[in-house]
């Protein structure tokens, strides 16, 4: 594997890949690696000659208060893992190379970033749809992959890809558990063994309403209430939202008649954990 810092370096070696018909996919991270981004690296090898993962701590995606600077990042564990899951190329630049003096250029995706995270998470997705643009453009890919626990960052993504034209097909990952079922996330290195167990009624939530639903209830004003319910019942988690919407719009819905998305955010501590399970689907 090996490690590029430099965006013209990368831009070199993605136009050689290219001239000799190779097929590129990214993974873009933040590092501070797990089981679930590489399930995603496992994607991109399956329809890809060359897997390129990124490693960059976007400050834009950051708001005021939020765990820029304390966020978890291990480099060198991290190459390790992305060797051995079969990278080719390890990209990490730098921030001051991103965003040098005077950039002012964003990318802002404005009906799929409303609701959910993008009411208490101002500027995030623009943030978000910002750096995975300039990706695109350093690292030139014919797949990128994105995984399925930041759902409404899929749909951006997706999105600004259809309306901006890129030429890149764009792969969800599955969600991916802990054993105890919780959302594998590098922030879950934030909770301490008690929070650990009481994070747990995020995913136990989401059951209870995918129970209720194939127990016969379409309704998405009882759904949520169910789920919210179970989360405002335990201790240790403050709610945030429940969200029930269109899966592949994120739209509002009424009723559930087609594949829809269970979306909750809640604090645990000082920790703040997303969750999500898709329902009313033929499989």
């Amino acid at each position: 594997m090996e490690t590029i810092r430099k965006m013209n370096a990368m831009q070199k070696i993605s136009d050689g890949l290219r001239r000799k018909g190779k097929r590129i996919g990214l993974v873009p991270t933040m590092g501070y690696l797990h089981d679930a981004h590489l399930s995603l690296v496992r994607k991109a090898r399956e329809s890809c000659d060359s897997v390129v993962v990124s490693i960059f701590v976007n400050p834009t995606q950051f708001v005021p208060g939020e765990d820029f600077e304390k966020y978890p990042r291990d480099e060198e564990g991290d190459k390790a893992k992305l060797d051995q899951g079969g990278v080719d190329f390890l990209f990490i630049p730098e921030a001051e190379e991103m965003y040098p003096p005077r950039y002012q250029t964003f990318v802002d995706v404005l009906e799929v970033s409303k609701g959910l995270c993008g009411d208490f998470r101002p500027g995030h997705f623009r943030g978000v749809a910002t750096v995975v643009a300039k990706l695109f453009n350093i690292v030139k890919p014919h797949v990128a992959v994105f995984g399925e626990k930041d759902y409404q960052q899929l749909l951006v993504i997706k999105r600004m890809v259809e309306d901006l034209n890129f030429d890149i097909q764009i792969i969800p990952g599955a969600l991916v558990r802990e054993n105890d079922g919780i959302a594998m996330s590098s922030r879950n290195t934030y909770l301490a063994p008690e929070e650990r167990q009481r994070a747990l009624i995020l995913y136990r939530s989401l059951l209870k309403g995918k129970d209720l639903f194939e127990s016969g209830e379409k309704k998405v004003s009882v759904l949520s209430k169910a789920v919210r319910e179970t989360i405002e019942s335990a201790d240790g988690a403050t709610l945030q939202y429940v969200e029930i919407r269109d899966a592949e719009t994120l739209e509002e819905i009424k009723n559930v008649d087609h594949p829809a998305l269970i979306a909750v955010a809640a604090m645990v501590g000082s920790v703040r954990l997303i969750d999500n399970i898709i329902i009313g689907t033929s499989e």
